[in-house]
Order: C-alpha cells, then structure tokens, then sequence
C-alpha cells in the first residue's frame, strides 16, 4: 500500500510541473481591454390624409347598410337587392341623391337610373350594375 501511495504522491507533483509553461509562470495576467460600440438609428415618419372616409365591406362580405354619401361597387362593397333610405340627411338641403352605375367614369353614359328624392326612397340595384353612387342621404339598408 505504501508502494501505491508513494506513486500516486510523485504522479501528482510530476503532473503539477508538467501543466504549466515557463512563460505562463513568469507573465503576470493583463487585464482585457474594454470596448464600447454604441449605434444610434433615427427614422422620421409623417403622413397626413384628408381624404374622406369610405365605408369598408364587412369581413363576412359585402355591406348590407353602408352610409348616405358615396360611392359603392356592386358585389365588392354592397350586395345586388333592394335597399331603402328615410331620405335626407339634412332639412336644410331636402335632396338625397342617388345614381345607378354601369360604370364608374363619372360620365353622363355612366348613369343607369338616378333621382332626387325629397323623402323616403327605395332603390333595386341589379347584379348587372358596376356601382351605386348616393349624396345628401341617410343610411340606406338591405330590405330585399
């Protein structure tokens, strides 16, 4: 037993010495030298609308009721059917205006069927029509 740990005491300071170079023993260790990077990024975005808003087709499809003023594409915005409006949105200017369109270049050619209503007003837009234009009117909604 003696034998054994005499040898496993010379293997440990064997191995002590045999680690390490003469330079690692000699060099005293230098600090790392720290670095600082610093980045800035800038960026400016500005954006102005004045436009009117439009109303937006339901995420369950065309509108079934949409608002007195506009215009409306037929199978996009609204469903093909019947709709009806109380009439005008104001007293003072008695009309709601409201056109039928075969197409939307804003042409007389355009116009399929159009009125001046003073009251209430009932209008069928067809399948066929490419958009239905309304002004001065109060929602119109879905009966047929």
């Amino acid at each position: 037993m003696l034998t054994h740990s005499a040898a496993a005491v010379a293997g440990l300071v064997l191995g002590a010495g045999a680690t390490g170079s003469d330079a690692d023993r000699r060099t005293p260790a230098q600090p790392a030298e720290t670095v600082t990077a610093t980045a800035t990024a800038t960026a400016t975005v500005t954006a102005t609308t004045t436009a009117k808003p439009v109303a937006q087709p339901s995420p369950t499809g065309p509108l079934r009721e949409f608002p007195g003023d506009g215009t409306f594409l037929v199978g996009q915005d609204i469903q093909p059917g019947t709709y009806r409006t109380t009439g005008p949105q104001d007293d003072e200017l008695p009309n709601c205006y409201w056109a039928r369109l075969r197409n939307t270049s804003g042409g007389l050619s355009g116009i399929i069927a159009n009125d001046n209503a003073q009251g209430q007003a009932v209008v069928t837009i067809t399948p066929t029509d490419k958009a239905f234009q309304t002004n001065g009117c109060q929602t119109w909604k879905k009966v047929g």
